[in-house]
């Protein structure tokens, strides 16, 4: 990847250590850990953890205690809706990384995420397949190209993308960066981005989160 990990970034005083057990600004996508393995099939391999009754949130703040980083970044791209998701995916990685390789690729994720129009999906989605499928901001662009409509060329007919295709493209992205951070930086640079992950979860606006 040939990226530079990033510093510790700053987090609205708003959600940062707000004890997001307790915090309930709306209803969660998923409630439980199974909630969210019934309506995605390929989540609890990708998660690593059995389905259980164990709320979304409490799942995301133990495997934060356990330090079990993939587990959680996985998580969270399957408990966020699409939208949020790529722009969580998307922040996260120039919070990760300080130079981003392909940065067109998130910024034409986030053009869509500003704007979720057809015609900004499909520049994302563009964007994604011309990339380099070795650079985590690929997939970010991927993931807002398959977040809806059709996913083929025009003259093959409407080929709509799984559900499941967005929040893999995100987990691949996030899951690139953290195979090759050292163990001892994880913390200080991963939490920060699963409490945006979680704040977006329970509502907070995207300028806050």
């Amino acid at each position: 990847m040939g990226a530079e990990l990033g510093t510790t970034p700053d987090v609205s005083p708003s959600v940062s250590g707000a004890g997001f057990s307790s915090l309930s600004v709306r209803p969660l996508r998923f409630n439980t850990v199974r909630d969210l393995y019934d309506a995605f099939g390929t989540a609890a391999a990708d998660v690593g953890a059995p389905a259980s009754d164990e709320p979304s949130v409490s799942f995301v703040e133990a495997a934060i205690e356990a330090e079990a980083w993939g587990a959680a970044l996985s998580f969270c791209a399957y408990l966020l809706p699409r939208r949020e998701a790529v722009w969580w995916g998307s922040q996260s990685l120039r919070r990760l990384m300080r130079v981003v390789p392909g940065s067109e690729a998130l910024d034409a994720a986030e053009a869509w995420v500003q704007e979720p129009e057809e015609a900004r999906r499909r520049e994302a989605l563009r964007v994604g397949t011309a990339a380099d499928g070795c650079l985590p901001s690929t997939w970010i662009a991927l993931a807002a190209g398959w977040s809806g409509g059709s996913i083929g060329p025009a003259q093959l007919g409407h080929l709509p993308a799984r559900p499941e295709q967005t929040p893999k493209a995100i987990r691949a992205a996030l899951l690139m960066v953290l195979s090759q951070m050292p163990a001892e930086m994880a913390g200080r640079l991963v939490r920060p981005c699963l409490d945006h992950a979680l704040a977006l979860a329970l509502g907070a606006p995207r300028e806050m989160a």
